[in-house]
């Protein structure tokens, strides 16, 4: 019971990654703060972590909106008086070749997956230094890939990759970590969400299936990789090749993407 008695704040826990987190943080003892805009999923999430016997409470937020953040983490200090873990998991994906893309798309791609981000760090870290806590930052491994098509997603996992790089450094000697997760394919719906947020169940998912991880595996490593506060975790396996690629060979990299492409 690795997270026994502690109160853990998870944001975009609606579905995939998050949601399957929050169950994993359930089955090691922890008491679930989980939040989205879709209240009506979060509270399904929430029954069914009662069902075996966890706890749990939903609470709206919208980490395009400052005050909403604000006010969520207000709402959770209320019920529970503690944050022990954050992990800011709310993001989209952003589709389209760079020279395609249009104001809107950049707004909403960097205001939900940086600046909502960063915004989720700033109005836990206060808590979590009363806890001596544990920070958690989702960004992806298209952090290092210059992959055509989604050059607005991957620059914005980059600057996820930055930002807890510097907190990093801005909180050593806090006692409290944070842990940048960059995954490789996991099963979720974010290409099923179009660039102005509409949800299509029947969009086919273009990633590799035969490359993709669950996402209650994925939720088990990226727990431990918390737990153990490491400062950066890459998984799966090809996303840790993508990942030594980008590092010693990069014009190899470009080059393989490119072809690809075409």
């Amino acid at each position: 019971m690795k997270f026994k008695n502690q109160i853990i704040w998870i944001t975009g826990a609606s579905s995939g990654i998050g949601w399957h987190l929050a169950k994993a943080f359930a089955r090691e003892g922890a008491t679930l703060a989980v939040s989205a805009r879709r209240i009506e999923l979060l509270e399904a999430l929430v029954k069914e972590i009662e069902q075996e016997k966890g706890h749990a409470k939903a609470y709206y937020c919208d980490v395009m909106e400052e005050a909403s953040i604000e006010t969520c983490v207000n709402e959770i200090i209320k019920d529970f008086g503690k944050i022990d873990v954050a992990i800011a998991n709310a993001g989209c994906g952003v589709m389209g070749k760079i020279e395609k893309l249009s104001a809107a798309d950049w707004d909403r791609q960097l205001r939900i997956n940086v600046t909502g981000l960063a915004l989720t760090a700033r109005y836990a870290l206060p808590e979590l230094r009363k806890t001596k806590g544990r920070l958690s930052l989702i960004g992806s491994v298209a952090a290092f890939v210059p992959n055509p098509n989604i050059g607005a997603y991957g620059a914005s996992k980059a600057a996820v990759h930055s930002i807890g790089e510097t907190l990093q450094s801005e909180l050593r000697g806090s006692g409290v970590s944070c842990t940048t997760i960059h995954p490789g394919f996991v099963d979720s719906n974010i290409t099923r969400i179009d660039n102005k947020g509409a949800f299509h169940p029947d969009a086919n998912d273009p990633r590799p299936a035969n490359l993709m991880w669950p996402t209650d595996k994925a939720a088990k490593v990226m727990l431990k990789a918390i737990y153990r506060r490491k400062s950066m975790f890459v998984f799966t396996g090809h996303g840790k090749v993508i990942y030594a690629i980008s590092r010693i060979f990069p014009a190899a990299l470009r080059s393989m993407m490119a072809k690809m492409n075409r």
